[in-house]
């Protein structure tokens, strides 16, 4: 697969972890009044409303056609949940430091 096949999945990765799962999680910290989570819980919950994305992975028929491009969607997937969960994600660092501090 050449890499112009996979730029728009390749943009999407690179903001869907803090566009959805950051804003989403800080409206939740925020509506149950959690002015300074920890690192490790914002994280979490940014994991967790990112895993709500999972069904977009599954998107493309099982066709042999759609092969390459499923098997990158899986593979970037788990790259990006490792990198929210383990703290590799600085845009997700980011969202954190500015929740805390700007609550």
């Amino acid at each position: 697969m050449i890499d112009d096949q996979r730029f728009e999945i390749q943009s999407a990765f690179d903001l869907l972890p803090h566009v959805v799962g950051c804003s989403w999680a800080t409206i939740w910290f925020r509506l149950n009044k959690i002015k300074k989570p920890t690192r490790e819980e914002f994280r979490e919950k940014v994991t967790e409303y990112f895993k709500m994305l999972d069904p977009l992975v599954n998107v493309y028929p099982r066709d042999k056609k759609f092969e390459e491009i499923i098997n990158y969607l899986k593979k970037r997937n788990a790259v990006e949940l490792e990198k929210i969960s383990g703290g590799k994600n600085p845009e997700v660092e980011k969202r954190y430091d500015r929740y805390v501090d700007y609550g």
